[in-house]
């Protein structure tokens, strides 16, 4: 059997991150060996941010993700945004801040981030064994001091185990949810897990298709049982299958946990963000006032692109080319409820192959969140996808993988 000092299973983010940490933090030399199933690793890396990798965010705050926020708010303590900034540049990638608090490459290339991860593990000496999916890990028994890690190439021994293998989105770059049966045979529980920041399908009879390419600010909301369970504003990208942008992606877990659990979610959208139902009729009132003769169509160019202002005027019931003057009363306040209260019809999400990250994992009072070891099995670290943790659109799940993978790299090579 091969032995190691410590293995990695996962050479994602973390697993990447965890590496190199644990490698510069050993006193002395650690033979230290990633284990990963893909034919080359990084590939979600490569595909994040449109191909340019958002590595973080100006600001992350333990509010901008889904989990246990004290546990959260420690782990990102131990190892923040700026943090993040610094070791980048260490690596030779220096970033960028974009207008939305985004973070990039200055080079604008996901391939520099992980070409830059590569190298700093070739100078560690760290042993990157892709194509070797691991079937199988048993925790050491009486006497033992050492886990057995079965992969596809043969098996490994090694005392710590750092577990990265991610969750069940974008399953084409081999993360595929198998390493929370791995983890549930060494003791630990796995809450439920559903897609999240995944773009959304609608009806096909809406007029969704007719607005593919536009982007708007809305507001959407998503209701259950009439309670609405989540709000939030900014940008929607009108597709020919359904909605995405980041709005759409960030509701799209809440919509998805509650469809997925039997609770018949409402999404709702407010093509007019800031205002409600009052607000926006008096706006409409007072422009038809001044302006009795021109065509509802026009009244809304105002507030609407073009096309979304004629398509909601129609799926309302009124003409766009109707002169607005001449809108009975209840007209008019059915072409504002359907500018305010615009109810989409989203039959499901667009598959896991879309998502951006897992909602759901290994629970994180089952971990030590000062060192990410496990509370269950000794020597086992988690860190990355595979805990119950899903931050919003905009970096901050890598920031997670960053944070968790620093935390558990260097507890274990302390250890």
């Amino acid at each position: 059997m091969e032995t190691a000092d410590l293995a990695i299973i996962g050479g994602g983010a973390a697993g990447l991150a965890a590496a190199i940490f644990a490698a510069e933090t050993a006193q002395a030399a650690r033979r230290i060996v990633v284990l990963d199933g893909a034919k080359s690793l990084g590939a979600k890396i490569l595909v994040s941010g449109g191909g340019r990798c958002n590595v973080t965010n100006q600001e992350v705050l333990p509010r901008d993700f889904n989990g246990s926020q004290p546990v959260i708010r420690n782990i990102l303590a131990a190892f923040d945004a700026q943090a993040t900034v610094r070791w980048f540049a260490s690596l030779g990638v220096e970033l960028k801040t974009e207008p939305t608090g985004k973070l990039f490459p200055v080079a604008d290339s996901a391939r520099v981030v992980l070409g830059a991860l590569l190298r700093r593990c070739e100078e560690l000496q760290i042993a990157l064994r892709n194509g070797s999916r691991v079937t199988g890990i048993s925790a050491p028994g009486d006497g033992e001091s050492s886990f057995t890690i079965e992969h596809e190439n043969g098996s490994l021994g090694a005392p710590r185990v750092i577990l990265c293998t991610g969750g069940r989105s974008l399953p084409r770059s081999g993360s595929d949810g198998s390493g929370w049966e791995i983890v549930r045979r060494l003791g630990h529980t796995v809450t439920p897990t559903y897609a999240a920041l995944a773009p959304l399908v609608l009806a096909p009879q809406f007029f969704h298709a007719g607005l593919a390419g536009i982007s708007q600010d809305v507001e959407l909301s998503v209701y259950v049982a009439g309670r609405r369970i989540d709000d939030r504003t900014g940008s929607l990208l009108w597709t020919h299958f359904g909605i995405s942008g980041p709005v759409v992606m960030d509701a799209s877990r809440h919509w998805i946990i509650a469809a997925e659990t039997h609770q018949q979610p409402i999404m709702r959208c407010n093509l007019l963000p800031g205002e409600n139902f009052e607000m926006a009729e008096r706006w409409l009132i007072e422009s038809i006032a001044a302006r009795p003769k021109a065509s509802a169509l026009s009244h809304l160019l105002a507030r609407l692109p073009q096309r979304v202002a004629a398509a909601a005027s129609q799926h309302a019931g009124v003409d766009p080319a109707t002169p607005a003057g001449q809108l009975p009363r209840d007209a008019r306040r059915a072409l504002v409820r359907g500018l305010t209260e615009l109810v989409l019809p989203v039959v499901q999400h667009r598959g896991w192959n879309y998502a951006e990250v897992t909602a759901g994992g290994v629970p994180l009072d089952e971990i030590d969140f000062r060192t990410m070891q496990s509370r269950k099995v000794p020597g086992l670290h988690l860190a990355g996808e595979i805990l119950d943790c899903d931050g919003r659109i905009g970096g901050f799940n890598f920031q997670w993988a960053w944070s968790t993978g620093h935390l558990a790299g260097r507890a274990a090579a302390r250890d």
